[in-house]
């Protein structure tokens, strides 16, 4: 099982769901008033994306280390 792939799927398919959170939220700001969890429903979305995006930057400096470290 290639991790790396799946993380890179799963980094593209959380991305999509952040857009239509913020869509969903920029709807909400119409309403006269806005319910909370609607404003909290991008952030569910966007932490998973910074795990993730934070693992794939960091994929190729850990790479190079480890080819150094041989």
């Amino acid at each position: 099982m290639n991790w790396t792939k799946i993380i890179r799927q799963l980094h593209r398919w959380l991305s999509i769901a952040f857009t239509l959170a913020v869509v969903v939220n920029l709807a909400a700001m119409g309403q006269s008033e806005p319910a909370l969890w609607v404003g909290l429903l991008a952030l569910v979305p966007l932490i998973f994306l910074l795990v993730s995006g934070l693992y794939l930057f960091a994929l190729p400096y850990a790479e190079r280390w480890r080819r150094q470290a041989r």
